[in-house]
């Protein structure tokens, strides 16, 4: 396999793009009194995704790329739980984010795995 040069060649980032620009989207229909609330929260919590795994990508250090992709991960669970909610409290169907989101999920892991198997 050949080393990327760019984060954005990265899949994992690609596909985490592909869903804060599907959040957005799905955002756009809230309800206005959700501006400060549940759209802010989940708009955050998902560009923080792509966010940390394009810093951690320019990191040499191990531990210092892995922390990134960690919280990049933690950041997703954020975003899958949002999505639950938005659905329940229904402002707009999330089933197909949310299996993207899953998509995304063991993509993140099976890098921080190839990450955390260089120590």
């Amino acid at each position: 396999m050949e080393k990327t040069k760019h984060f954005r060649e990265l899949i994992v980032w690609q596909k985490a793009h592909q869903l804060v620009l599907a959040v957005y989207k799905l955002t756009k229909l809230f309800p206005k009194e959700e501006l400060f609330g549940l759209t802010s929260q989940l708009r955050r919590s998902a560009v923080s995704v792509p966010a940390n795994i394009a810093e951690g990508y320019r990191k040499r250090a191990i531990p210092d790329k892995s922390k990134f992709l960690n919280i990049a991960q933690g950041s997703l669970d954020e975003t899958h739980y949002y999505l639950i909610l938005a659905q329940d409290l229904e402002y707009g169907n999330t089933e197909l984010m949310q299996q993207n989101l899953e998509e995304v999920a063991r993509l993140l892991t099976s890098y921080y795995n190839a990450v955390e198997a260089k120590r």
